[in-house]
C-alpha cells in the first residue's frame, strides 16, 4: 500500500516530518487499518519536537472560519453552530492558557461534538500532566485521521 503524501498531509493537517516518515512506514503496512496503527506508534516514538509539531498542525478549536481546512471547519461544527462571541472569547482564553501550561496546541477527536461542549472539557485537560496531555493528543490526532479518511472514502461513494 502507498497513499499519497497528498492525502496523508490532508489527513494530518500538515505535519511535514510526520507525514514523511509515515509515507516511508506505508511502504510496510497492506491496509488503512494497518497504517493508522502504525500512525499511532510513529507519533508516539518521534522526538517531543515532531511530537509538538504534529499536534500545533491542527487548528485552534474556535480558530477563525476562514482559518481552518474545509475538514476542520466540517468537524468543529461551525455550520451546525456558529458560535458566540462570548463563546469565542472563552475559547481563545481557554486556548492560551492551554498552550502556556503545556507548550503545544490542544488536540481533541471532536466527533460531533460542540465546540461549548468541548469548552467545558479544556479547564480539565489543562491541569492533567504535561505528558499525558500529549500523548492523549496525538492519539486523538490519529483518530481524528482515521473518522477524515472513513468519510472521504463515504462521500466517494455518495
Amino acid at each position: 500500500m502507498q497513499p499519497d503524501v497528498d492525502t496523508l498531509t490532508t489527513l494530518f493537517e500538515g505535519a511535514p516530518r510526520f507525514v514523511q516518515v509515515l509515507a516511508s512506514e506505508a511502504t510496510t503496512v497492506d491496509s488503512w487499518d494497518e497504517l493508522f496503527d502504525r500512525a499511532e506508534q510513529v507519533a508516539l516514538w518521534m522526538s517531543e519536537a515532531e511530537q509538538v509539531e504534529l499536534l500545533n498542525s491542527h487548528p485552534r478549536i474556535g480558530a477563525l472560519p476562514g482559518s481552518v481546512s474545509a475538514l476542520s471547519f466540517r468537524e468543529q461544527g461551525y455550520e451546525r453552530d456558529p458560535g458566540t462571541s462570548e463563546l469565542q472569547e472563552r475559547l481563545d482564553r481557554l486556548n492560551d492558557d492551554y498552550e502556556k501550561h503545556h507548550g503545544f496546541r490542544f488536540v481533541i477527536f471532536v466527533n460531533g461534538r460542540l465546540r461549548s461542549e468541548i469548552a467545558d472539557l479544556m479547564p480539565e485537560h489543562i491541569r492533567r500532566p504535561t505528558s499525558e496531555e500529549r500523548e492523549r493528543g496525538l492519539l486523538d490526532v490519529v483518530a481524528i485521521a482515521r473518522s477524515r479518511h472513513e468519510r472521504m472514502r463515504e462521500d466517494a461513494v455518495t
